[in-house]
C-alpha cells in the first residue's frame, strides 16, 4: 500500500535555448494543462466505524470537501469498517506509511500519547459543556502531545460518555465493588485506577462480553450507551447508573510525511474543515446516545438515578487514591491544567 510522492520539477531550459528556437517553442508547444502542472497527493484514511453511521458520513463529507477545496490535489480515500485492522495494526501502518491517516478512539490515542487518557479520569469532566470547555482550552497542548509522537491532529471527536451497566443494581462505589467488572486490555491505565479503587476487575474481549455475562464470569461493564445498546448487554447488566464515568475522545490523525506532502496554501483550508466535521460529528454522537438510551429504556433498561450524596461518595472515592493515580496512571501537569479550567 505504501505510494512515495514524487514532486514534479519544472525545467526552466529555455535560458540556454538561442533566441530564435525559443520563439518557435513558445508558438509550436501550448501550455501545460493545469491539472498536468499539478500533482495529487492521495491520503489514506483508515477508520473502524461502519460506514452507515456518523463518523462515516463525517469522514466521507470531509473527503468530498477536501477534493473541493483543493481543486482535486488532494484525494482522502477512507477505508470504513475497520478493513485496515485494529487500532494498533492501524498505528502501525501508520508509522509505516502505509496507509496516511486514520480514526483513534481513545484506545489508539492512548498508544500515540498516553497522557491523553487524563481526560478520561473518572468523574473529573462531568457535563458536555465543561467536556466542550477542556477541550477548547487545552486543545493546543494536546495536539502538541500528538505532534511530539510524529502526528498531525486533524480533528477531535467524542466517542461519547462510559457509564456502568451492571447485573444488580449500583449507587455507589460499594455496590459496584461487589461486582465483577470487565475491562479490556487496551487501556492499562484506566484499569490501575479502577484496580487501585478497589474493583473487582476480570479482563475480557470486547466481543466476549455478553458470552461473559451469560456465563456469570462478569456482572458488570462500563461502556458508551451505544456500545450497550449494539451489543445487546443491557438485556442481563440492565441497571445503568446515572452517572457519567468518564468522556471518551477521539482524533483523526495523519503521520507527518503525508502532512508535509501537502502544498502548504491548503492546509490551514484542510484543518477548517476538519473543525466543521468535528463539530458535526460530536452533534450527531450526543443524538445517538440519547436515541440508544431511549430505545433501552423501552426495552426493559433501569436507570439507577444517584442522588447528591451518593454522587459526592463517587468523586470522595476517587480523590481518596488520587495521589497514586496521578504517580503511575494520570498526568499530573494535564490533571491540574483540566482542573483549573473546571474552576
Amino acid at each position: 500500500m505504501k505510494k512515495s510522492f514524487i514532486s514534479l520539477i519544472t525545467v526552466f531550459c529555455y535560458l540556454l535555448l538561442p533566441a530564435a528556437l525559443l520563439v518557435t517553442l513558445l508558438f509550436v508547444t501550448p501550455p501545460a494543462p493545469l491539472a498536468a502542472q499539478q500533482k495529487t497527493v492521495t491520503i489514506k484514511l483508515a477508520s473502524l466505524a461502519p460506514e452507515n453511521t456518523p463518523w462515516g458520513s463525517a469522514l466521507n463529507k470531509m473527503a468530498a470537501d477536501w477534493s473541493a477545496a483543493t481543486n482535486g490535489a488532494v484525494k482522502l480515500v477512507v477505508y470504513h469498517n475497520g478493513v485496515a485492522g485494529s487500532e494498533a495494526d492501524v498505528l502501525r501502518k501508520l508509522r509505516l506509511n502505509q496507509i496516511q491517516a486514520a480514526v483513534f478512539t481513545s484506545s489508539g490515542m492512548y498508544l500515540i500519547s498516553p497522557n491523553i487518557v487524563t481526560l478520561s479520569c473518572p468523574f473529573l469532566i462531568r457535563t458536555d459543556e465543561e467536556f466542550d470547555t477542556v477541550l477548547d482550552k487545552l486543545r493546543p497542548q494536546l495536539e502538541a502531545d500528538v505532534r511530539k509522537a510524529g502526528f498531525v491532529t486533524v480533528a477531535w471527536s467524542k466517542v461519547g460518555w462510559v457509564r456502568f451497566f451492571s447485573r444488580n443494581p449500583v449507587y455507589t462505589p460499594a455496590d459496584m465493588k461487589k461486582q465483577k467488572l470487565a475491562v479490556g486490555n487496551d487501556m492499562p491505565s484506566l484499569n490501575d485506577a479502577f484496580r487501585t479503587m478497589g474493583y473487582q476487575l476480570v479482563e475480557t474481549n470486547l466481543n466476549d462480553v455478553l458470552m461473559a455475562l451469560n456465563s456469570g464470569s462478569i456482572d458488570a461493564v462500563f461502556q458508551s450507551p451505544v456500545t450497550a445498546a449494539v451489543s445487546q448487554l443491557f438485556g442481563i447488566a440492565k441497571n445503568m447508573s446515572s452517572l457519567r464515568v468518564a468522556p471518551f475522545l477521539g482524533a483523526v490523525v495523519m503521520n507527518q510525511a503525508a502532512w508535509r506532502s501537502i502544498p502548504n496554501q491548503y492546509k490551514d483550508k484542510l484543518l477548517s474543515i476538519g473543525h466543521e466535521v468535528e463539530l458535526q460529528n460530536n452533534q450527531s454522537v450526543k443524538k445517538m446516545e440519547d436515541d440508544a438510551i431511549a430505545a433501552m429504556l423501552k426495552n426493559g433498561l433501569i436507570i439507577n438515578e444517584c442522588t447528591p450524596t451518593q454522587e459526592q461518595e463517587w468523586i470522595d472515592d476517587v480523590n481518596h487514591v488520587m495521589p497514586q493515580l496521578l504517580r503511575k496512571t494520570f498526568n499530573e501537569a494535564l490533571y491540574n491544567d483540566i482542573k483549573n479550567v473546571l474552576k
